[in-house]
């Protein structure tokens, strides 16, 4: 598996949530529902803050 995961936080509720960076489907918020990722094809779109980045062994 090439890519890594990262942790998101949600700019309207605060949740941190991590996600995978190539996601293939859109990624919401499990508090509130806002989307936190949206797939492009690559690397996906993430239009909150990026807390932490883990690298996939």
């Amino acid at each position: 598996m090439t890519g890594n995961f990262v942790t998101v936080e949600c700019s309207d509720c605060g949740n941190e949530q991590t996600v995978f960076e190539k996601t293939a489907t859109v990624v919401n918020c499990a508090v509130c529902g806002t989307t936190l990722a949206t797939p492009t094809g690559g690397k996906a779109t993430i239009e909150h803050e990026i807390v932490e980045t883990v690298e996939a062994r």
